[in-house]
């Protein structure tokens, strides 16, 4: 599939007043750091408590020990899905701190940590934002979203599908031998420059987890190697629960973000985990007010915005609804 370039699409913004949104558009290094001190802290607070866990487990208690184990496993893997694109997302926007460096650097370690390749995701999200679900420029998200909830879907949503490790560990080795497969990466990563900067981190990646990986075998803590090498790529329920919803049974080729984005409300601790991208149509009317701001752009955006379903049981109620008429459709064609 190819893809046209210089999308000139005309855009509908819900009506805002000027100061408001200036107000709302307000960078705050604090409340950056809140985020990612909190963001962090948990996922290495259950690395830890992983860890701790892990090195006690012995013969005699090893009954009741093992499925604590598996439990704070579990626990920490849900996070994985969160340290990686979504928060790197945020801070490829440069809104999450005032201060653009931070931005900068926390966007690497968020990404190195979960092994993301957000070199291709800056070139490639920025088209999204421009044509977001237009067939012939977006193919970040291509409608309609399709998934199917069985086999393989379960092992990696509660445990652990090997087969998703395996593809990422060796997309990043090809992609560190200068090597792209793929029409839409061919065509976000055109330029010499972008590849080149691609091959280099991809390379880093490579690099600094095995690095890791050696260091936590040699020191005999090879427990580290899944804690904290892999420990973005299990149990991503939660992250599947939230993604899939932002352009699930939504229309192509429209310009109202209304039409082709999802919003929904969750509560405060799915908006932590998920950098408050539950309020997607507010995200893509305005990309430049930052994720913890976006309930307030809601508010003053008023009755312009659909109302929206409250919490992930009432919007996947929505979208199983919606896949259900698909398939019904499909069947009948």
């Amino acid at each position: 599939m190819s893809f046209e370039s210089n999308a000139k699409i005309d855009w509908y913004r819900c009506p805002i007043e000027p100061q408001v949104l200036a107000q709302l558009m307000q960078r705050s290094n604090l409340s950056g750091a809140i985020q990612t001190g909190l963001h962090l802290g948990w996922f290495f607070t259950t690395l830890s408590v992983c860890f701790l866990i892990f090195i006690q487990i012995n013969s005699t208690n090893w009954f009741w020990m093992s499925p604590l184990f598996v439990l704070c496993l579990f626990v920490h893997g849900t996070m994985g899905p969160f340290m990686g694109l979504i928060a790197v997302h945020e801070l490829q926007h440069k809104t999450v701190f005032k201060t653009r460096g931070l931005n900068s650097l926390f966007e690497r370690v968020y990404a190195f940590i979960s092994w993301s390749d957000c070199v291709w995701y800056q070139h490639s999200h920025a088209i999204h934002h421009h044509a977001t679900c237009h067939v012939d420029f977006d193919g970040e998200v291509i409608l309609p979203v399709k998934f199917r909830m069985m086999g393989r879907f379960w092992l990696g949503a509660l445990a652990w599908d090997p087969k998703v490790t395996w593809t990422r560990l060796s997309t990043t080795w090809h992609h560190a031998r200068g090597e792209i497969s793929g029409d839409w990466h061919q065509h976000v990563l055109s330029s010499p420059e972008a590849r080149r900067a691609h091959q280099r981190w991809a390379q880093c990646l490579l690099i600094g987890h095995t690095s890791l990986a050696v260091v936590f075998a040699l020191t005999g803590n090879w427990i580290l190697i899944l804690l904290f090498t892999f420990g973005t790529q299990f149990c991503n329920w939660l992250g599947f629960l939230c993604g899939a919803a932002q352009h699930y049974g939504m229309h192509s080729d429209v310009p109202d973000w209304r039409a082709n984005s999802r919003t929904f409300t969750c509560s405060p601790i799915t908006a932590f985990y998920y950098w408050n991208m539950q309020y997607h149509v507010e995200h893509h009317m305005y990309p430049a007010v930052p994720f913890y701001n976006l309930g307030k752009l809601r508010k003053a955006l008023g009755d312009d915005l659909p109302k929206v379903p409250h919490g992930l049981i009432a919007t996947w109620k929505e979208i199983l609804e919606i896949r259900k008429q698909a398939l019904n459709q499909r069947t009948s064609s």
